[in-house]
């Protein structure tokens, strides 16, 4: 990815210049290369001693590109490999002690060299622009500059310790990292170049200057800053012969049109109205549009067709020009032959009248009883309105229930039923797999005698027993309602041990 976004720069410029036809040059030269650093190391003053340039090459391709037929300047587009970077050799006195047990200890007198190199190298795209002002009839004198991109292609680093005669430790990495964290290398950078120098027929010889403006590295072991910088010299030989440039042709209002082929010379306009101003581009000129503001037609002098309805199909082409339509159908409605306010072309039922949130049908009657889904409560069964969609509940099956809820027994002042009220149970489980419609509240009473509280919670707890019990035979819960009234819905007075007896029961009560 890294060497592909110079590659593909240099291709996009070749392409460019080789359409322009304009003059093409090869330069190669040398330079010396440095990296200006700025940290906040104490003794960087001293440490800085002891770097020093590379040496090193640049070579690649330029165009030069005259501004115009007599301009002195000239744009100078190229591409270029660049080696940069820098060296480092530090050399200090030493004095080693060298143990051979079981022989003394000697002294040694050495010396440590170290040695660095931080070697990258970039494909530079500069831009110059350059004046070149002639010296005589084959020699110009040349002075410009311009910004560049640099893309990082390769480079490697190597650290060399040697302690002379005692040891030699050498670490290179070849395979730079590139990225923006510590230890890392920027893919693109930025700077600014000078170049001056002088211009023979079909060569040139120039100086060059180049100072990074952006960092290119980031240490891991300090804060700093890591510029590039560089000055060499540039041998460049020009491939051919320049193409001329075109004479220019008077054009006052710059509109592309020569003023002798123009119909409106001092006033911008298009090839269309041979040169004159037309705002809406309707192919109408200004001059002559009697709707200079809006698109139209010439032969209706530059307004557009009437369009009295405002649907956006003209009154040339539609049908009902007198009434908002649409272009599918000639500029009349989408028809609503059911008159239910949904247009055909989304109504599923076109010729009866129905809702648009079934889609121009009517409210579905799954059951045909008259009574629509939506208020249905049994919408797969006929039923009756009375009863909300539902068939009636039949009076012996209300009557079984009733005797059912007059067996259902419990055991003296607690919530478990006793074994004899199963048998009736099983039968309203069955009332209610017969029909699924169904619902069952189940009502838990008391008599009066004792706490009212205790009571209410006896009630409450009877109920709920009684729904667990059909729960667990399959029943739904959603069917089942347990409420307890405790002794708040007395049938009788209570005077009795018969009257206790009435208040004290659980009823059954069904509804769809």
């Amino acid at each position: 990815m890294k060497k592909s976004l110079p590659i593909l720069a240099l291709l996009v410029l070749c392409s460019s210049l080789s359409n322009a036809q304009i003059r093409m040059a090869f330069a190669a030269g040398g330079h010396q290369s440095d990296v200006l650093e700025k940290n906040n190391l104490p003794d960087w003053s001293t440490i800085k001693n002891y770097y020093s340039p590379r040496t090193g090459v640049h070579l690649g391709f330029m165009a030069d590109i005259p501004l115009s037929a007599k301009s002195h300047f000239y744009l100078q587009p190229g591409v270029y490999f660049f080696q940069k970077g820098r060296k480092y050799d530090h050399s200090v006195d030493s004095t080693v002690i060298i143990k051979q047990p079981p022989l003394p200890d000697s002294i040694l007198n050495t010396t440590l060299i170290d040695t660095r190199k931080q070697f990258i190298n970039y494909i530079d795209i500069p831009v110059n622009l350059v004046l070149k002002l002639n010296l005589g009839k084959k020699v110009k004198f040349i002075l410009g500059g311009g910004p560049y991109v640099s893309f990082f292609f390769n480079g490697f680093e190597r650290k060399e310790l040697n302690l002379v005669g005692v040891d030699y430790l050498k670490d290179e990495n070849t395979d730079l990292p590139v990225g923006k964290k510590p230890g890392q290398y920027e893919v693109i950078t930025y700077g600014a170049n000078a170049v001056a120098g002088f211009e023979f027929k079909n060569f040139s010889l120039t100086g060059t200057y180049q100072q990074g403006m952006t960092d290119f590295y980031r240490s891991t072991a300090y804060d700093g800053s890591f510029k590039h910088t560089l000055m060499g010299a540039t041998l460049t030989f020009f491939l051919g012969k320049g193409v001329p440039v075109e004479k220019k042709v008077k054009d006052r209002d710059n509109d592309g049109i020569p003023d002798a082929e123009d119909a409106c010379p001092t006033d911008a306009g298009t090839a269309l109205t041979k040169g004159c101003p037309d705002k809406d581009g309707d192919g109408t000129p200004d001059k002559d549009d009697k709707c200079p503001d809006i698109t139209g037609l010439a032969k209706y002098n530059g307004c557009p067709v009437p369009d009295k309805d405002k649907d956006g199909v003209n009154d040339e082409l539609d049908k009902c020009p007198d009434v908002a339509g649409s272009a599918k159908y000639n500029g009349c409605p989408v028809p609503d032959k059911d008159k239910d306010g949904v247009n055909d072309e989304q109504d599923k039922c076109p010729d009866v009248a129905g809702l648009a949130k079934y889609d121009g049908c009517p409210t579905p009657d799954r059951d045909h009883d008259g009574i629509d889904d939506e208020h249905d409560k049994c919408p797969d069964v006929a039923g009756t309105k009375e009863q909300n969609g539902c068939p009636e509940i039949k009076k012996e099956v209300i009557e079984k229930i009733n005797y059912a809820a007059r067996k259902i027994l419990f055991k003296m002042a607690v919530a478990d039923l006793q074994p004899q009220s199963l048998t009736v149970l099983d039968e309203v489980v069955k009332i209610l797999n017969e029909d699924k419609h169904l619902t069952l509240t189940i009502e838990g009473h008391t008599n009066n005698d004792g706490d009212a509280n205790a009571n209410m919670k006896l009630s409450k707890a009877r109920a709920e027993k009684v729904k667990a019990y059909l729960i667990s035979k399959g029943i739904d819960a959603s069917r089942l309602t347990a409420i307890g009234y405790g002794p708040t819905r007395l049938l009788t007075k209570g005077r009795t041990p018969e009257e206790k007896a009435q208040n004290r029961r659980v009823e059954l009560k069904l509804s769809n």
